[in-house]
C-alpha cells in the first residue's frame, strides 16, 4: 500500500483573502505564505466560504456539505451524533488526528461526542495570559466613537519581549506532536487558531511593520447603493459615525498586523516540518472560514447574512504530498471551501463516508489554468422567529447586553427582515443574492469589484437575473438533502418471517430466522423460500 500523507490544516478565523500579499495587497507582509505559494502550493484566488460566520461554515467544510442540508446555519447547531467530519473519518481511516480545543464545530454539551472526532486534543489555557492593550482604556464609554468598534490596539509585551498569545501556545503544542510522534500512523493535525478574529489588536512589531500609506482604498457606504438592509442596521447600532478615515486606517492596520502574526506562525510550523523530514510528505491546507469587514462598508467585524467579497472571499493555499502533481502559483478557479474536504479524502485515499457536494482539487493543482466551477454559493440569515447566537453573548429575557461589543449586531439580528435569509451565488463575472425579504442583489464585478451599486432593478439586467435565478434553483434541488450510505430495512424481524412462515415447514425456521437476523434482503429471502418450497413440490 502506498504510504499515506500527512494532512495538516492551518485555519485561521475571520481572515480575508486580500489581506495577502501576493494576491495583490501593497499593504500585507505575508512572506511565509507567498513563498509557499510560489514554491510550493497552489493558491486559489477566488475560493470562497459557504457561511459568513464561524459555526455553519466550519459545519460545512468539515463535510462536504452545504449549511441548509441539515439545517447547520446558525452559531447554535452544531455537528450532532449521526453525522460525521473529516477528522472522524480520517480517524476511523486510520489517521492519528490530533486538535486543538478550539471547537466550532461538534455539539459541545454530548459526553464523549467530541472526543470522537480525535486521538487528542490540545487543551490550552496552560500558560500565562499574554498581555493586555497598550491603552486598556481605549474602548470609553458608550456612545464613544470605539465602544463598538472592536479595535483595541497595541499590545504589551511581557518580560521576553513577547506577546504569546492562545494561538502561539497552540502552534507550540502541534510543533511538539510533529517532534514526537505517537506512533506510526499518519497523522492529522488541525490547527484551529483565534487570530485576526476581533477583537482587532496585535502587538509588536507586528503593530507598526504595516504601511498605513499602502493600505488599498476603503469601500464607503457613502459610495453605494441598493445595499443590504443588514448593513445599514449594524452600523446605525456600531454608531462610529465619529470614525475618522485615520482611524478606519488604523484599525485595518492592526488587522492586517495580525494577518501578519499568522502567515509569521505559519512558517513555523512549515519549519518544523521540514526540520522533521516529513514537509514532502504532507499535504497542507490554509484557508480562513470566513472574513471581516475590517472598515469597508463603514463597519467593523461581520454580519451574517450579507456576501460582499470581504465576508466571502477567503485564502485557500493547498501543497499536496510528493507524487501528486502541482504547478506552484495562483490559481483564478471559482472554488468553495467544502472542495477542501473531498481534496483532504483523496489525498488519504479514504472513501468519503457520505454524499457530499465538494470537488477535489487535485486536478486543478497541476494546471493554473484548469476551470473551476461556473458557480460558488454562500448563505445565512434566519426565518422570522428564528435565533442566531443571542445565548451565546449572553443574551437574557431583556435582550442582549448592552455592554457587550457584539450588542449592536445582536440588536440587528432582532429585525427580522434585515436579518432574512439569503443566497449568494457568484458566476465568472456576476454576483446575484436572492433574499427572502427582497430586494435582492445584482452585481457586476467586472466594472464594480467593490459592490457598491446594485444592479437588481435595471431593466437591462432582467434576463441575466431571471437566468441565475433558475440555476439557483437548480442547484438547491440538486442539493437540497442528501441519502446516506447505509441502507434502512423495511422490515422488522418479525415482519419479515410473518412474510416467508406460509411457505416454510417447522423444521426450516432455524435457518430462515438465522438468514433473518444477518440481513438477508427481503427479496433474496423471499426467493430462497419460494425455492426451497418449489423443490419439495418437485
Amino acid at each position: 500500500m502506498t504510504k499515506r500523507p500527512h494532512i495538516i490544516i492551518f485555519n485561521p478565523d475571520e481572515m480575508r483573502a486580500d489581506t495577502l500579499a501576493h494576491l495583490g495587497n501593497p499593504a500585507a507582509i505575508t512572506p511565509n505564505l507567498d513563498r509557499f505559494a510560489r514554491e510550493d502550493g497552489v493558491s486559489f484566488s477566488r475560493a470562497y466560504c459557504q457561511n459568513p460566520v464561524c459555526v455553519p461554515s466550519r459545519c460545512s467544510f468539515f463535510t462536504g456539505l452545504y449549511p441548509h442540508v441539515n439545517g447547520h446555519r446558525t452559531m447554535s447547531y452544531l455537528l450532532r451524533p449521526g453525522e460525521t467530519s473529516l477528522l472522524k473519518e480520517l480517524r476511523d481511516g486510520g489517521y492519528y488526528v490530533w486538535m486543538n480545543d478550539r471547537n466550532d464545530l461538534t455539539a459541545g454539551q454530548i459526553p464523549g461526542w467530541t472526543e470522537s472526532h480525535a486521538d487528542e486534543i490540545y487543551y490550552g489555557g496552560q500558560c500565562a495570559r499574554a498581555p493586555g492593550p497598550v491603552d486598556p482604556g481605549l474602548r470609553g464609554n458608550p456612545g464613544d466613537k470605539h465602544f463598538y468598534s472592536h479595535f483595541e490596539g497595541q499590545l504589551k509585551l511581557d518580560s521576553n519581549g513577547q506577546n504569546y498569545n492562545s494561538d502561539d501556545e497552540v502552534v507550540d503544542a502541534a510543533i511538539y506532536r510533529i517532534q514526537n510522534p505517537v506512533d506510526d500512523r499518519p497523522m492529522c493535525l488541525f490547527l484551529g487558531l483565534m487570530f485576526p478574529h476581533t477583537p482587532y489588536r496585535v502587538e509588536e512589531p507586528y503593530f507598526s511593520a504595516i504601511d498605513r500609506e499602502k493600505l488599498p482604498a476603503r469601500i464607503r457606504p457613502e459610495d453605494c447603493s441598493g445595499k443590504a438592509r443588514i448593513l445599514e442596521t449594524i452600523r446605525r447600532y456600531q454608531g462610529m459615525d465619529g470614525y475618522t478615515e485615520d482611524d478606519w486606517n488604523e484599525l485595518r492596520a492592526v488587522y492586517l498586523g495580525m494577518c501578519m502574526k499568522i502567515d509569521r506562525q505559519f512558517g513555523r510550523l512549515t519549519d518544523a516540518l521540514k526540520e522533521a523530514g516529513i514537509y514532502d510528505d504532507c499535504a497542507i491546507f490554509f484557508f480562513s472560514d470566513h472574513g471581516d469587514f475590517a472598515g469597508d462598508y463603514g463597519l467593523a467585524e461581520k454580519a451574517q447574512n450579507t456576501f460582499e467579497d470581504c465576508l466571502t472571499r477567503v485564502p485557500l493555499l493547498i501543497k499536496p504530498p510528493k507524487g501528486v502533481e502541482v504547478t506552484p502559483g495562483v490559481s483564478p478557479a471559482l472554488t468553495e471551501l467544502i472542495d477542501f474536504y473531498a481534496t483532504a479524502l483523496d489525498f488519504a485515499g479514504i472513501t468519503p463516508a457520505h454524499t457530499h457536494f465538494g470537488r477535489s482539487l487535485r486536478p486543478l493543482l497541476g494546471d493554473l489554468g484548469a476551470p473551476g466551477r461556473k458557480y460558488v454559493f454562500c448563505e445565512g440569515g434566519r426565518m422570522p422567529g428564528e435565533t442566531h447566537c443571542d445565548e451565546y453573548h449572553g443574551a437574557g429575557p431583556n435582550g442582549p447586553p448592552k455592554a457587550s461589543p457584539y450588542w449592536p449586531k445582536m440588536m440587528a439580528q432582532t429585525d427580522d427582515a434585515a436579518h432574512a435569509k439569503g443566497i449568494m451565488m457568484r458566476g465568472q463575472r456576476y454576483k446575484y443574492v436572492s433574499r427572502s425579504v427582497r430586494p435582492d442583489e445584482l452585481y457586476d464585478l467586472e466594472r464594480d469589484p467593490g459592490e457598491t451599486c446594485n444592479l437588481i432593478d435595471d431593466g437591462g439586467s432582467a434576463d441575466l437575473v431571471a437566468s441565475m435565478r433558475l440555476d439557483m434553483l437548480k442547484w438547491l434541488q440538486a442539493t437540497a438533502d442528501i441519502v446516506p450510505y447505509e441502507f434502512d430495512q423495511r422490515f422488522t424481524p418479525e415482519m419479515m418471517w410473518a412474510r416467508v412462515r406460509h411457505l416454510l415447514r417447522p423444521e426450516d425456521e432455524p435457518a430462515v430466522r438465522d438468514m433473518i437476523a444477518n440481513h438477508v434482503g427481503f427479496a433474496k429471502l423471499m426467493q430462497y423460500c419460494k425455492d426451497l418450497a418449489h423443490s419439495r413440490q418437485a
